[in-house]
Formats: structure tokens, sequence, C-alpha cells
């Protein structure tokens, strides 16, 4: 699917439970899934995957992407809210379970983890991806956007108050590690993405053909090394539902 950090945690988790199934497709649930960024890759992997999204028209958007990629017959989408989760979906059936951009715009994101780990098969894994507090931080203030920047620090959920975004809160390390215990995973992987990616000026990436090569692997280097993992601009975990 991919060459980052996040991918190939994902890579591996997968191959992992299509082992388990006896080589059987893995089975995959995209909570809040959109248009298909996730769940149309995977689909093309080989996997079989649900996708739950309140918007009518993401998924519109994704049943285009997964005809024009020749997937359509891997992807059952739902319309419905993650606070309906369990009516929507089986409990205990997915192999791997994707909550990416999601906790930062739920109503309860204790309740809607809760839902994503009863979702996950017994063994199978949760993974989720957040915005972090410090990284969003450290990119207002190198903007000089100083203001912001502080009032994120100071904020309890890393939001701008009053600002308009659809994010309504953002996340460190040490609270999305208590997240995921609280709703009785066990945390597996806690790392970084894109800690260097939006700080590289894009004229030192166009200056240097091997610039980028260089790039990814420093990001694949500093994924999962604090402090570099706490400013990245968005933090991962993989989390395991215990058997």
């Amino acid at each position: 699917m991919g060459s980052d950090a996040v991918h190939q945690v994902l890579d591996a988790e997968l191959l992992a439970a299509s082992e388990r199934r006896g080589g059987e497709p893995a089975r995959v649930l995209d909570v809040g899934g959109g248009s298909g960024v996730w769940s149309v890759p995977l689909a093309a992997a080989g996997c079989l995957v649900t996708v739950v999204e309140p918007s009518p028209n993401a998924l519109a958007t994704l049943h285009r992407r997964a005809e024009d990629a020749g997937v359509a017959d891997r992807i059952v989408a739902v319309q419905g809210d993650t606070d309906a989760l369990g009516d929507l979906v089986p409990a205990g059936e997915a192999d791997v379970v994707l909550g990416h951009g999601l906790l930062e715009i739920v109503d309860d994101a204790s309740a809607a983890l809760s839902a994503l780990a009863t979702a996950a098969a017994p063994g199978g894994a949760v993974s989720v991806l957040v915005a972090n507090r410090y990284g969003a931080v450290l990119h207002r203030a190198l903007a000089g956007r100083l203001v912001e920047a502080r009032r994120l620090l100071d904020d309890d959920t890393g939001q701008l108050a009053a600002s308009g975004e659809k994010v309504q809160r953002r996340f460190d390390a040490a609270e999305l590690d208590l997240l995921l215990v609280g709703a009785g995973l066990v945390v597996e992987v806690l790392q970084g993405q894109g800690v260097f990616t939006d700080l590289v000026p894009a004229s030192e990436l166009d200056a240097s053909p091997s610039a980028a090569e260089a790039l990814q692997e420093l990001e694949l280097a500093a994924a999962g090394r604090s402090p570099l993992r706490d400013i990245a601009a968005r933090l991962h975990a993989l989390a395991r539902r215990p058997h």
C-alpha cells in the first residue's frame, strides 16, 4: 500500500491476519472511512473491507473510486455514525479495525474507541491515526502564528476554540496510550507520522533527486523514537484486543 511507517505496520498486521485465516483475505473495518483513502488501497491489496461512514457524498465518492480501481466487489459500504457502530456491524469479527482521523471529530473519543475495540476479533488489532497536539503547536510556531501555538499548547483538548476547525481535539502520546488501555486494548505500536515532512522546504526536495528518498528514510527512522515521535504531525497506534 505504501512505504511510510504507518503502512509498514499495517502491511505486517494484515499479512499476519491472513495467515491466521489460513491464507484467506484479512477482514478490515474502516470506521469513518470517508471516500476510501484507506479502504480502496486495502481492497486492491486483497483485503475484504467494510466502510462505515455517515456522509452519503463521501460514500458516493468511495463507490466511484472502488469501481475505477476494480475492487467494488471487495468493499461493503454502510452509512452510519460511530456511536451506532454496534448496530451496524457484527461485534468481534474484524481482523483489523481502522479509526484514522476519527477520534478528533467524534463527540466522545473514549466511547468511540471502545466501539472500535468491540468490533475487533479477539486477537485482532485496532489502528488509530490522530492529530498530534505538539506537532500542531510546533508547526504554527514555525509559521509565525505564535498566538495560535500558545492557545493549542494551553487548551486541554488541543483545539483552537471558536476557530471553525472541524478538529474537536488533538492528542499527545500519553493521552492516546491511556485511551487505548482504557478501551481494554494492549498497545503494541505508538509512533509518529510526518515528523519532518511538513518542515522540509519544497525547494530543498526539488533541488536534489535523492532528497525525497532521504526524507522517507529519515521519517522511518524517527517514527518510533521519542521525542521526535512526539512532535510528529500525527500519532499512529496499533493496539490488540486480547483473546
